[in-house]
């Protein structure tokens, strides 16, 4: 959470007064003017002088006046200064504690329920919008696989994925297969490919069948052509990610612009911009903040991304944090996202 090299850095007094600024502004959301400004900063300064200091500030690009206001807003590199010089961040409420420590309990043993689980409550107690990637790294590796014949022409194929996960499928066939013709499919795949990486395990399929088709028979060909399926869309889940409460940044003035609000919205249809965005934190220490411009991307000026990495072991997998407006609470929105990532981690380690 550096700030940038050029950022200036005001005198102590004016630092003070653009701290008070930005607290009101978050709090309020409206313009501050310098009558407000001399009441809330407790120091002994006449109207006159705090114009002067606004005036400073906003040469220095840190304020400025928005529409004909005599008040004054925070821009980015004034949130950027408060992020990494100013601000006091707050323990999370004991509520909110609570709240994130009961949900993760609840849905601990279901891994995509974990995960939706953690972007709906990081929503819920910062009203901004919550992300959380897939957790990565974790190779989702073949360890067996069973079918069953069913009426109708139908078979359940049983999938035990790294270890512990099972997975189950009904596939739809053109004939049907007794159960010895099912077991001999099974039996040659667990030979074969049990412990290979479901992410190449297909095509190493297609290509050991034409090697093969001279010495196997059609119903073999056949059932282990139809396993192929059962294997399509189990991969490493990489390139995923899981998000709740866009619409509360319809309740922030400044995004509620319908112009602003489909450019935004358009952007987290972009799976592959919000990703790029939450890559660069995996490999960070703690949380990251990206205010406004800082993401690179222009369709997220408006806005601020506060995300951290999460872990299982010494293995990072994932990130998570909150997307919403510049003007945040990052006092409180920080460590809430800090505290999420490492209870997020530790519910990771008890399933494994």
């Amino acid at each position: 959470m550096s700030a940038e090299a050029n950022t200036p850095i005001p005198s102590e007094r004016a630092g003070h007064l653009l701290k008070v600024l930005i607290q009101r502004y978050v709090r309020d959301g409206m313009p501050v003017g310098s009558r407000t400004l001399s009441k809330d900063s407790g120091l002994d300064l006449s109207p006159a002088t705090i114009r002067n200091v606004m005036s400073d500030l906003e040469e220095m690009g840190l304020v400025s006046a928005p529409h004909t206001s005599a008040g004054r807003v925070p821009t980015p590199k004034a949130y950027r200064l408060f992020v990494d010089t100013m601000v006091r961040f707050k323990k999370p409420m004991d509520n909110d504690l609570e709240k994130l420590r009961t949900q993760l309990g609840d849905s601990a043993d279901d891994p995509d329920e974990l995960i939706s689980s953690v972007s709906k409550m990081l929503s819920e107690i910062t009203s901004l919008a919550g992300i959380v990637t897939v957790p990565r790294g974790q190779t989702a590796t073949l360890r067996q696989i069973e079918f069953l014949p069913l009426s109708d022409n139908r078979i359940l194929v049983i999938l035990v994925i790294n270890d512990r996960e099972v997975q189950n499928r009904i596939l739809h066939v053109d004939r049907e297969y007794s159960a010895s013709e099912l077991q001999h499919a099974a039996n040659f795949i667990n030979e074969h490919y049990a412990g290979a990486e479901m992410a190449t395990l297909r095509e190493r399929v297609v290509n050991d069948l034409e090697r093969l088709r001279a010495s196997m028979n059609q119903e073999m060909l056949d059932i282990v052509t139809v396993a192929q399926t059962a294997m399509e869309g189990v991969s490493n889940p990489d390139g995923e990610f899981v998000m709740a409460g866009e619409t509360n940044l319809m309740d922030f003035e400044e995004l509620s612009d319908i112009s602003k609000l489909r450019r935004l919205f358009d952007a987290f249809s972009h799976k592959r911009m919000i990703l790029d965005l939450l890559d660069r934190s995996i490999h960070a220490s703690g949380v990251q903040v990206f205010i406004g411009e800082e993401s690179g991307f222009r369709i997220l000026d408006d806005v601020s991304v506060v995300a951290a990495p999460y872990h299982l072991e010494d293995d990072t997998i994932g990130v998570l944090g909150v997307i919403g407006p510049t003007r945040m609470a990052y006092d409180r929105v920080v460590p809430i996202v800090d505290l999420t990532s490492r209870l997020l981690g530790s519910a990771l380690k008890q399933r494994s």
